[in-house]
């Protein structure tokens, strides 16, 4: 099912696949109470690929692309989605808002510093804004383990 499109709406059972997909910066909606009809027409009326763990939606016989997410582990998930959904595509980590999907902006480390505890001011060069939230993000130590975690997984580009 490999798609040019690569956007992605996640059923409210995916949340933690939504923060892993929007960390290696794919597109991805999070439907965290729709119904299975608002699910359907979301994902058909934006083009993105619904991704349910929901067997019932799953079995309807007039869907959009979507991919049955077939466990509970986050990381046997992501491996699914990756596999089914993006092959070899390039990942573009950290690129957009884990909270709100936004792309980030990247800000210099001035503007960054006043809104930053000190200790990263003074140990961090480069940061990241979401102009929709304003949440600012920055390569420290989690990063490292989120990539480790991506090579656990085989996940090229990591």
């Amino acid at each position: 099912m490999a798609t040019a499109t690569r956007m992605f709406l996640a059923d409210p059972t995916l949340g933690r696949l939504v923060t892993w997909l929007r960390l290696l910066g794919y597109d991805t909606a999070y439907a965290r109470s729709a119904a299975e009809p608002e699910l359907i027409r979301r994902a058909r009326a934006d083009g993105r690929i619904l991704l349910t763990r929901n067997t019932r939606l799953a079995r309807r016989r007039v869907l959009p692309p979507h991919l049955l997410v077939t466990s509970d582990d986050f990381r046997a998930q992501l491996r699914q989605v990756l596999d089914a959904c993006i092959g070899d595509a390039p990942l573009r980590l950290l690129a957009r808002c884990v909270r709100c999907n936004t792309l980030l902006d990247t800000i210099d480390r001035a503007a960054a510093c006043r809104h930053v505890p000190d200790y990263v001011c003074q140990t961090q060069t480069s940061f990241a804004r979401c102009p929709q939230c304003a949440r600012i993000y920055w390569p420290a130590t989690h990063v490292e383990r989120m990539r480790a975690e991506l090579r656990r997984l085989g996940v090229r580009g990591s």
